[in-house]
């Protein structure tokens, strides 16, 4: 899918929801657990009652593989039953040397047929490129993550100065020398929700790129202020929303309370694109 597609998707839905398929065993509704594939059966119902109002769904992979073969099996089901217009990220931060990321590419965008796969920067330029060796694939790269750890790395400064707005964060190195690696029709960044004081400082290093965007909801980041900092001409938000959508209710009528959130929030979008959507020149 391409920026151009994905623009078009959050246009034509009035929506730049996506929504975080990170299903737990433990938390489903528990007539659920019944079924030959009770994750699967939870994922479908949600699908079915979401898929009008969200334009990416982002299953957290940790949430299959941790299952063995049939979290796998479940995986695969269910992206087989996303609609094919709606974009699909792989939510597996990997990143290694660049024989084993190259294997990690082939899982996510020649068996599973994602197409995105989220991706840790750390090791460098040789590890996230096997990821973007496909044309129409997208590489979303970890830049400023919305957990307390972030501080730990990604908010050191790299340039000391007593000025805040002098000094370079390494989140913004990540920013900065990554757009060598590829442009903003294949390269996309994770910026969390409760980090809009820096959202500024990330969309003047990359005006024109899609932002990943989770911590809207349960993390507590505020929907209107990321849009009203981040939104460019071409959208360039993915708004992630995981356990406020899929756990609205635990009850039988879970997939009707999911479905009632994702249309509030997409609501809310619609709201937002009228407003802070800057014009296309």
């Amino acid at each position: 899918m391409t920026q151009q597609e994905l623009f078009q998707n959050i246009q034509r839905k009035q929506s730049y929801l996506c929504i975080g398929l990170d299903t737990d065993l433990k938390k489903i509704p528990p007539h659920l657990l019944t079924e030959p594939d009770p994750v699967f059966a939870f994922n479908k119902q949600i699908i079915d009652a979401t898929a009008d109002f969200c334009v990416a769904y982002k299953p957290n992979i940790a949430f299959y593989e941790a299952l063995g073969p049939k979290g796998w099996e479940s995986l695969e089901k269910t992206l087989q039953y996303i609609p094919k217009d709606i974009f699909t990220i792989a939510d597996a931060k990997r990143g290694d040397i660049g024989n084993t990321s190259e294997l990690y590419a082939r899982t996510f965008f020649d068996y599973y047929h994602f197409d995105s796969v989220t991706v840790a920067p750390y090791m460098g330029e040789d590890s996230v490129k096997p990821f973007l060796i496909k044309p129409d694939k997208w590489v979303i790269l970890l830049a400023l993550t919305s957990n307390p750890g972030a501080a730990d790395f990604q908010l050191l400064s790299v340039e000391k100065s007593a000025d805040p707005e002098v000094q370079t964060y390494l989140f913004e190195e990540v920013l900065e020398k990554s757009q060598a690696w590829a442009s903003a029709d294949q390269l996309m960044f994770v910026v969390g929700a409760t980090r809009t004081d820096y959202i500024q400082r990330v969309r003047r290093k990359i005006p024109d790129h899609f932002l990943l965007v989770p911590g809207v909801g349960a993390q507590g980041g505020s929907l209107e202020e990321i849009s009203r900092l981040a939104l460019n001409k071409t959208g360039g938000l993915l708004v992630n929303s995981s356990r406020n959508i899929i756990y609205a209710d635990s009850g039988q009528d879970f997939a009707a309370q999911a479905r009632a959130e994702a249309q509030r929030l997409q609501q809310e979008m619609a709201a937002y694109l009228q407003q802070y959507l800057p014009a296309s020149s």
